[in-house]
């Protein structure tokens, strides 16, 4: 009896076995790897602190386990290899609502970009159309890759409105009245029968250019979006900050004016009422014309058209004080200014400067750089991308090495190219 009950406790994995430290160790090095996308041998040893020749032995077996893939590569003029999650091991999809358009794109874990799509979209009017248009767009580009349905591991999903945390819903039946009661993520799951993860526009817009954009290497910072709304994500110590219920960064609606214009969230002068472009674009379409969109102002702005160039001066100012706030609240080092504004450039990013300098405090303001987006309208899909592989657990990944781990929780979140 006593023989048998000493097998069953050596049959046991314990914490600090050689197998449970082994597995440990596998899950660190696909974590490294899944969240860079692809790093040389040396650069894992230094992201998980595995000495090399761990590093090396893991790296074989996982290669021979069809989990990673090898490729001769270079580092400081010297040869390395370079290693990624096998291309075939499985695909992620980002899909990004926008209030007026539908993107799609279809990733795989190498983190390449293999399809992607966008669409005009009345995203407002209806959740239902909405649903529908991007089932049916997530199918065609499943399709044109390929790649077997199968091998859908999860899809991360932007919508333009803060998520409540409690309920999945989206916290301001205000911002999408055709959306009220809806659950996103639960709605999209049951027609693509897949794991979906869902956030608002702006935290996936930090997300993507904190990995791939103009927030690289930065641990703080706020990412603007000016665009049909106004919505600012936050990162704070290298993650994403939504705030116990979701609603964190909605700098659209910190109040500039209590007798200003009446707001969609029932009150004046937010500065959403500022610089949103359904406030703005009434200012010029007397003189420019009614089918006047803020892609148009912009590019008429580059032309030097001094109407144009006004309000988008003005439109800084208000956007600079909003950033100002943030300064003194969250001192970030980097601000970084996405949708359909940001392409003015200079234009509207030397009036945001101005105000900063003004209303910020002045440590705070030295300390902020303020720069353009570099990711454009693919910055919310490239951080849905993001979103998918941040979530996912390393488990999956494993079944040809040693079976199924438990998941580990993410450090950081991938790149895609």
């Amino acid at each position: 009896m006593l023989e048998k009950t000493v097998g069953v406790r050596e049959s046991m994995e314990t914490p600090g076995s050689q197998t449970s430290l082994h597995r440990a160790n596998l899950e660190r090095v696909v974590r490294a790897v899944r969240m860079a996308g692809s790093l040389t041998q040396a650069e894992i040893a230094r992201a998980t602190g595995l000495s090399a020749a761990t590093v090396s032995n893991i790296v074989r077996e996982l290669k021979d386990g069809g989990t990673v893939e090898v490729t001769p590569t270079s580092a400081g003029g010297r040869r390395a290899r370079s290693v990624s999650l096998s291309g075939d091991a499985g695909i992620v999809i980002g899909v990004d609502f926008g209030h007026t358009h539908l993107r799609v794109a279809v990733g795989n874990l190498a983190h390449q970009v293999l399809a992607e799509e966008s669409e005009p979209l009345d995203v407002d009017a209806s959740a239902a159309e909405g649903f529908d248009r991007a089932e049916q767009l997530v199918n065609r580009l499943i399709e044109a890759t390929g790649i077997g349905r199968d091998k859908v591991i999860g899809v991360g999903l932007g919508v333009p409105g803060p998520i409540d945390v409690s309920s999945g819903t989206l916290g301001s039946t205000s911002i999408l009245p055709g959306w009220g009661g809806i659950n996103p993520a639960e709605e999209l799951s049951a027609r693509l029968g897949v794991p979906v993860h869902v956030d608002n526009d702006a935290n996936l817009g930090a997300l993507g250019e904190l990995v791939w954009g103009s927030g690289r290497g930065v641990k703080d910072l706020a990412y603007i979006k000016v665009a049909s709304g106004v919505g600012a994500g936050l990162v704070i110590d290298g993650r994403v900050y939504r705030g116990p219920g979701g609603t964190a960064g909605e700098i659209g609606h910190i109040t500039l004016d209590e007798s200003g214009p009446v707001c969609r969230c029932g009150n004046r002068g937010c500065l959403e009422t500022f610089t949103a472009a359904r406030y703005v674009l009434p200012l010029l379409q007397p003189s420019h014309g009614p089918d006047l969109t803020m892609e148009r102002v912009v590019q008429l702005a580059r032309e030097g058209d001094p109407g144009c160039r006004r309000v988008i001066a003005d439109v800084g100012r208000h956007i600079g004080s909003g950033i100002a706030n943030l300064c003194n609240l969250l001192n970030p080092s980097r601000v970084v200014l996405g949708g359909d504004l940001a392409e003015a450039g200079e234009l509207v990013l030397a009036p945001i400067r101005d105000s900063v300098g003004r209303y910020a405090i002045p440590s705070a303001a030295r300390q902020l750089s303020l720069v353009q987006g570099a990711l454009g309208a693919r910055a919310e899909v490239l951080g849905a991308l993001a979103l998918v592989l941040s979530e996912m657990g390393d488990s999956t990944l494993l079944s040809g090495t040693e079976g199924a781990f438990p998941a580990a929780g993410p450090a950081s979140v991938p790149a895609f190219t």
